[in-house]
């Protein structure tokens, strides 16, 4: 979610219109592989989560395909997380491992520990504030995930997790059974002053999300077959793909992966030429912070992004390697018509397929570098024109740009929530302020970002 000011007037909302006109990559899949026979594990980091673990646990209970295993890592909570979770895993008959940790070491090293650790096919990342809200969620993924040997990664879609979704599955079978048994287990009520700064991040969320999932990211997936990176509560990595990237990097960067450990991820995937899938027809609910917690969060997101533009410059800079793309593209076909017994002639099937291996990104550049370029510009162009209208006092084109980018705003949100169109217009209105205070706040990132890169000189990025 950190790639988007929040300004809809940009290259990235044009690629997404032209992407959903247009359509996907009709080339049909021809793997080999079968998903059916793919060995599953499931890792939940959590730290202090003994009010949502057990909504976390109940919704893997539920799920069509029920992973080998469950390893749940308890990062030094300072709660009973770990007891919890025990106690329903027992009940639930789960194959629960529970690894609990002295003192917290950050998600990072525990997703590189376990991909070394497990020999799963599939590694589903499921974070401990967060439940499956669709019963098919992981056997979607992993359909996906082999529908090409390309594709790293595969997640759905994720909305904030409301008050009454956690009453809904609390009084739903298998949970609500193990409650009316352990009623000292029942997550406490939280107080008004809380509940009301959750809903205004819930709201402002909520609005975001729809935009950037029923949208942006649509497009990107229409045009690209991928998105730059996976939502990293609730996602499905190839296994051994997530240990090479981490066996590759580590001796690099140690576990200092940015700020965001999902979006370096979903950077490195890019980078070798793999892809990030998102699914429509699947859903997680994911706990939000408050309110007072949401500036904190968006810096993660937002210097995570940056940072990860500057690990990856070959792949932002794919643009300026178009012409020598498109030049190495037509000598391939050349090649494939002069050649017609060629192994390239009997590869299989696979829509936006292209090159592996970071050699091919330093040289030609991705397809999906455009999405992260375009990313890059808006997120520094438009909180920088902003603060620069602002002190110039520019009230004019202010006021002709704000008008302009909320009547598109509106006609987005509008367009994504058929049945609700007039609810979507007075939100799309009232979060016009949470908005551009994101987008004001971007400004701060950003010279948070350059200071680190260029006076302190602190790489030190770690989730």
């Amino acid at each position: 979610m950190a790639t988007m000011p929040w300004f809809v007037i940009g290259p990235s909302t044009l690629v997404s219109f032209i992407g959903l006109l247009r359509g996907p990559d009709k080339t049909p899949p021809e793997s080999a592989e079968d998903p059916s026979g793919a060995i599953v594990d499931l890792v939940i980091p959590a730290l202090n989560e003994e009010q949502n673990i057990l909504m976390t646990l109940s919704s893997i209970a539920r799920q069509t395909l029920q992973p080998r295993k469950v390893v749940l890592v308890d990062d030094g909570s300072s709660d009973r997380t770990a007891d919890y979770a025990r106690a329903l895993g027992d009940e639930l008959g789960l194959n629960l491992q529970v690894i609990r940790r002295r003192a917290p070491i950050g998600k990072t090293p525990t997703l590189k520990r376990e991909s070394r650790e497990l020999d799963a096919d599939v590694e589903v990342i499921l974070d401990g504030d967060t439940f499956l809200e669709s019963e098919n969620y992981i056997e979607r993924l992993v359909e996906e995930l082999y529908k090409a040997p390309g594709i790293a990664s595969a997640c759905g879609i994720v909305q904030p997790m409301r008050q009454r979704d956690r009453r809904e599955i609390c009084q739903a079978p298998p949970l609500r059974d193990f409650l009316a048994s352990h009623e000292d287990f029942a997550p406490r009520e939280q107080g008004a002053w809380h509940r009301f700064n959750r809903a205004i991040t819930n709201f402002y969320r909520g609005i975001l999300y729809t935009f950037l999932q029923r949208f942006i990211y649509r497009g990107q997936m229409v045009v690209f077959g991928s998105i730059i990176n996976p939502v990293g509560c609730a996602v499905a990595y190839r296994r051994k793909y997530l240990k090479e990237l981490f066996d590759h990097y580590e001796p690099i960067l140690g576990d200092d992966l940015t700020n965001s450990e999902d979006i370096f991820i979903g950077f490195a995937m890019l980078n070798e030429g793999y892809r990030n899938v998102q699914l429509q027809d699947v859903t997680v609910r994911s706990l939000e912070p408050e309110f007072p917690r949401l500036a904190h969060q968006l810096y993660y997101w937002s210097s995570s992004f940056l940072q990860s533009c500057y690990y990856f410059d070959g792949l932002l800079r794919s643009p300026f390697k178009g012409l020598r793309r498109w030049k190495q593209k037509r000598e391939a076909r050349h090649y494939d018509q002069t050649h017609p017994d060629s192994p390239r002639q009997h590869r299989r099937g696979e829509p936006y397929r292209q090159p592996w291996g970071q050699g091919y990104t330093g040289r030609f550049g991705r397809p999906m570098g455009w999405a992260v370029f375009m990313s890059a510009l808006e997120k520094i162009a438009f909180p920088t024109t902003l603060v620069i209208m602002l002190i110039l006092q520019l009230w004019g084109p202010l006021l002709i740009t704000f008008l302009a980018e909320m009547a598109l705003v509106i006609i987005i949100l509008m367009a994504n929530a058929p049945g609700h169109r007039f609810r979507a217009f007075w939100q799309a209105i009232a979060v016009t302020p949470l908005r551009y205070g994101s987008l004001l706040f971007d400004a701060v990132n950003i010279g948070r970002f350059a200071t680190d890169l260029w006076i302190t000189r602190n790489r030190r990025w770690r989730k």
